[in-house]
C-alpha cells in the first residue's frame, strides 16, 4: 500500500512530462489526419450510460468522421480484459474509460494503460481537478453525491442544508444510506466524511440509527414513497429519474462527496492516434457539455455556461474532499469499527 501511494504522489505532484511538453498546431493537425485514416476508436467503458456514451459517440462522428464502439461492464472486469490483452499481446481496446480508482490499479498494478502524449485540452482542466492530470490519464468528469429529502416528510425550514446537519438526533431513524462498509457509493462517502469531520461526526451518525442498503436505485424509491425522510448519498444526475415524485435533492453546503472518471489509452492500442484524439475531445466544449447537460460535474468552466441555474449547479458542484485511494482498505476497517460489521 505505501508502494502505492508513493507512486500515486509522485504521479500527481506534478504534470506528466508527456503532458507538460509543447504540442505545436502542426503537430496536432497531424494526429487528426492520421486518426482519421484510422477512422474507429474502440472504448472500454465502466460506466454504463447510453444517454452520454451516444451523444458523444455522434458528436465525435460528426466532427471527425470517426466512429466510436463500446464496450461496457463492471470497472473491474474491464481492468481484467485489458491485462489479458496485454499479456497475450492481442490487442482491441483503444481507450480506457473508467472510475480512478480503477485506473491507478491498471496504471499501476495491471500494467494495461500506457503513457498519454501531450493532448491540448488538458491543460482546460478545472483548478480543483488538475492534480488527476497524469502521465497517463485526464479527468472528464465526476458522478457527484448528496441528499434526497421527501418533501412530504420534511418541511422547507427543516431540511438539511449540510453533512453537519445530518448528526442532529432529531433525524435518527429517519435516514435510509448506502452501506459504507462496502464498496459504492456509501464507501465513497465516508472516505471523504471521515478525513473531512472526523470520529465523533461519525460516531453520531451512528447513533442516530442509520439504515444501510445496497440498491442506490430503490433506495430512492423508497425515499419517495415515505418510508424515509432522507437518503444519502444520492446520485445528483439520477434526478429527472424522479420527475414528479415528492422529493427533492440538496447539495450539502460543505461541498458533494463524488467519484471521478478518467480517460487513458491502453498499451497496444489498434487505432493510437484516434485514442489520442478522444482522449482529447472528452476534454472539448461538446463533450463537456453532453456530460454538464445530463447532471454530471464537468472538468471544463466554460461547459455549463449556457445550462439553467439547476444543472449549472450541479456541473460545477463544490468538492467536499480529495478522493485518497491508498487509505480504502483502512477505511472499510473504520466503517466497520463505527457502525458495526455488515
Amino acid at each position: 500500500m505505501m508502494k502505492f501511494a508513493m507512486t500515486g504522489l509522485a504521479l500527481t505532484l506534478s504534470l506528466a512530462a508527456g503532458q507538460a511538453r509543447a504540442q505545436t498546431p502542426a503537430e496536432w493537425e497531424q494526429v487528426i489526419a492520421n486518426a482519421k485514416k484510422e477512422g474507429t476508436v474502440t472504448v472500454y467503458s465502466g460506466y454504463i450510460s447510453p444517454l452520454t456514451h451516444n451523444a458523444i459517440a455522434a458528436a465525435f462522428e460528426k466532427k471527425y468522421g470517426i466512429k466510436i464502439d463500446y464496450w461496457t461492464a463492471r470497472g473491474v472486469e474491464l481492468r481484467e480484459r485489458a491485462r489479458i490483452e496485454t499479456t497475450t499481446n492481442r490487442h482491441i481496446g483503444d481507450v480506457m474509460h473508467n472510475a480512478i480508482s480503477n485506473m491507478e490499479m491498471a496504471f499501476g498494478t495491471d500494467k494495461s494503460v500506457d503513457a498519454l502524449p501531450p493532448v491540448p485540452n488538458a491543460s482546460r482542466v478545472k483548478e480543483a481537478f488538475k492534480f488527476r492530470v497524469t502521465n497517463y490519464q485526464v479527468p472528464i468528469f465526476t458522478i457527484n453525491y448528496g441528499f434526497l429529502v421527501n418533501t412530504s416528510l420534511v418541511k422547507p425550514a427543516d431540511e438539511p442544508k449540510s453533512w453537519a446537519d445530518l448528526a442532529d438526533p432529531k433525524w435518527k431513524g429517519k435516514i435510509l444510506s448506502d452501506d459504507p462498509r462496502t464498496s459504492g457509493g456509501g464507501a465513497v462517502m465516508f472516505r471523504m466524511l471521515f478525513p473531512t469531520f472526523g470520529d465523533e461526526y461519525l460516531k453520531k451518525l451512528a447513533a442516530n440509527n442509520i439504515t444501510f442498503a445496497r440498491d442506490y436505485q430503490e433506495s430512492s424509491r423508497r425515499v419517495a414513497r415515505g418510508e424515509f425522510a432522507m437518503y444519502i448519498p444520492y446520485i445528483l444526475s439520477d434526478y429527472p429519474n424522479l420527475k414528479g415524485l415528492p422529493v427533492k435533492y440538496v447539495i450539502p453546503s460543505e461541498g458533494a462527496t463524488y467519484g471521478s472518471y478518467s480517460a487513458s489509452i491502453l498499451k497496444g492500442a489498434p487505432h493510437p492516434n484516434a485514442a489520442r484524439l478522444l482522449v482529447d475531445f472528452y476534454l472539448s466544449d461538446e463533450a463537456q457539455q453532453v456530460y454538464a447537460s445530463t447532471g454530471h460535474g464537468v472538468m471544463v468552466e466554460a461547459a455549463s455556461k449556457d445550462l439553467a441555474p439547476d444543472l449549472k449547479a450541479l456541473a460545477n458542484v463544490k468538492p467536499l474532499a480529495q478522493e485518497n485511494f491508498p487509505m480504502i482498505d483502512k477505511m472499510y476497517e473504520e466503517a466497520q469499527r463505527i457502525f458495526g460489521k455488515p
